[in-house]
């Protein structure tokens, strides 16, 4: 084992423990804290795996759930991003690439080639897993909100239209969990937790 490899592995696994103290505006249905992002990210681990026969297209389980794990370190620099912050989004992606820049090349370069190409796959949802990741990507906070009477739908500027905007990636790759979002959105409209 090369010693120089094993110590760029274990300041990345370092590195990415930040990802516990990057919060974001959804928060748990259990307790109404905060979630961070490394609870994202395992919830949509498991998503991943529980709902995959809903996937319409065939799909690598575990290129999924590797693109889920990684698809927010890039966070750790950038912070997270609220999905609905016009302004905040603006910049998104070259914060998220310099972002990755760093993180990424903590790795040997094999495995921080590996990150990258995942990262970048995931962000252009042009492959069956990117898109099934992203539609999970989607739905979590989705079921987060409907949970807590749409917590952050309630923040200023967040519309049903633009929920649904948002909810496309399901549509595509997940038709029949795309008819459930529906029914949870207008449910969520008749019940108060989403303006029209």
């Amino acid at each position: 084992m090369c010693k120089e490899r094993l110590r760029k592995q274990i300041d990345f696994i370092i590195e990415i423990d930040k990802l516990k103290h990057v919060f974001r505006r959804n928060v748990l249905i259990s307790d109404r804290r905060n979630e961070n992002d490394a609870e994202h990210s395992w919830h949509l681990a498991i998503m991943a795996v529980l709902l995959s026969e809903y996937a319409e297209e065939k799909l690598d389980i575990l290129k999924v759930l590797k693109m889920v794990i990684v698809h927010d370190l890039v966070e750790i620099d950038a912070n997270d991003t609220f999905a609905y912050d016009e302004k905040g989004n603006e910049d998104k992606e070259e914060r998220e690439i310099k972002a990755a820049e760093r993180i990424f090349n903590l790795l040997p370069k094999d495995q921080a080639d590996e990150i990258w190409s995942l990262w970048r796959e995931f962000e252009e949802r042009k492959t069956p897993e990117a898109r099934y990741a992203a539609s999970l990507d989607r739905l979590q906070p989705l079921l987060l909100n409907y949970n807590t009477e749409g917590h952050t739908w309630k923040m200023p500027g967040v519309t049903s239209k633009k929920v649904y905007k948002r909810m496309e990636a399901i549509r595509e790759s997940t038709p029949e969990i795309w008819e459930y979002v529906k029914e949870l959105i207008e449910d969520s409209i008749k019940k108060g937790y989403l303006l029209p």
